[in-house]
């Protein structure tokens, strides 16, 4: 079959006229170049002109030459990363998995930090010695509620140590060894703690039976406790210092009223151990002891009560040449008559 009369015989003349074109092209630019490079013959306005042309002329064309080879860059980048689409998720996979682990290290080491500010930012009133310790171990059980923590006798920790933690009261300490603690906890069914309600100074005794929310118990008083009051720390027997948090009072399902307990807002994690034996550790002894008394005067500015005592001069005692005789014996003093009836009594009396 003739070539024309083939499928590709409409091909021919566009073909043809393309090879044209493009020789065409190809020859102004050669004559182009040869022209700049004749530096010697032309004069630098002449020169300056033609390379001006020159620029002009070869930048759209240098751009389509350079297309093809731009396309096939860009057909092989995107080949290549199809085919090695795998490996690169593997490789991205095992990336995202090691960030995760270093974002759970961050947010663990913000609520560290976190928690370490709060502590530090613990105050009492009046100022009581702290340590501060770390929750080791959880001991729980139907009825025992209890914590091990990291600080014991070597710190100057003592049985009876009141225990918080940034939210508020979470127990006492009853057990110490040298580097650990028991830790008694409010919710505890042996725990028992005189708190008072703030807004009415209601006294109770804080009772755990081993769930969340202790209870109160001989409240005394006129209504003396409301649903949402304040629940603090009486120091009633010297047991704990007066006004810690403790929780804010609900009632019950059995009726009863209890505490939710501002501890139980975070984890007990961190602690601090209050160093308070008694309420004579928070007075200054000596100060106390000092027995100056305040000046106490009498009349006389210059004659103080406190001082000696003033004993007024004896009168001289009479000489013999003032009284030469026997002193006379002192008549015994009269004695009053008996009242009796006046003349304006005595019946028949005159005047």
């Amino acid at each position: 079959m003739p070539f024309r009369e083939g499928p590709l015989g409409d091909l021919k003349v566009p073909l043809t006229w393309t090879a044209a074109v493009a020789l065409i092209v190809a020859i102004v630019i050669a004559v182009a170049f040869l022209l700049a490079d004749r530096r010697e013959t032309l004069q630098q306005q002449a020169y300056g002109v033609t390379r001006q042309t020159v620029d002009t002329v070869s930048k759209p064309v240098s751009g389509v030459i350079a297309a093809p080879g731009r396309w096939t860059g860009l057909g092989v980048d995107f080949v290549s990363s199809y085919f090695f689409t795998a490996s690169e998720n593997r490789r991205l996979k095992a990336e995202l998995k090691e960030m995760r682990g270093y974002r759970d290290q961050y947010l663990a080491e913000v609520d560290k930090n976190q928690s370490y500010r709060t502590l530090l930012g613990l105050r009492t009133d009046p100022p009581i010695p702290m340590v501060a310790a770390r929750v080791v171990s959880d001991t729980r059980g139907p009825f025992a509620n209890t914590r091990l923590a990291d600080t014991g006798s070597e710190k100057g920790v003592v049985v009876g140590n009141p225990v918080m933690n940034e939210r508020g009261l979470v127990g006492r300490v009853v057990g110490v060894a040298r580097g650990a603690s028991r830790v008694l906890l409010l919710t505890d069914i042996a725990s028992r703690t005189p708190v008072m309600i703030d807004r009415t100074n209601a006294r109770a005794i804080l009772t755990g039976d081993g769930g969340p929310n202790p209870k109160l118990e001989y409240l005394r008083g006129v209504d003396p406790i409301q649903e949402g009051d304040r629940v603090v720390t009486s120091g009633d027997g010297g047991v704990v210092p007066r006004g810690l948090p403790v929780g804010a009072a609900v009632k019950g399902l059995d009726g009863r009223w209890r505490v939710v307990l501002f501890a139980d807002d975070a984890a007990i994690d961190y602690v601090r151990i209050l160093l308070f034996k008694d309420f004579a550790q928070l007075a200054d002894q000596k100060a106390l002891l000092t027995r100056s008394l305040p000046p106490v005067t009498t009349e006389d500015p210059d004659v103080s009560i406190l001082g000696p005592v003033a004993t007024a001069p004896k009168p001289p005692a009479p000489s013999a040449a003032a009284n030469p005789g026997p002193t006379p014996p002192t008549p015994p003093a009269s004695k009053p008559a008996p009242p009796g009836p006046t003349a304006a009594q005595t019946p028949g009396g005159g005047i």
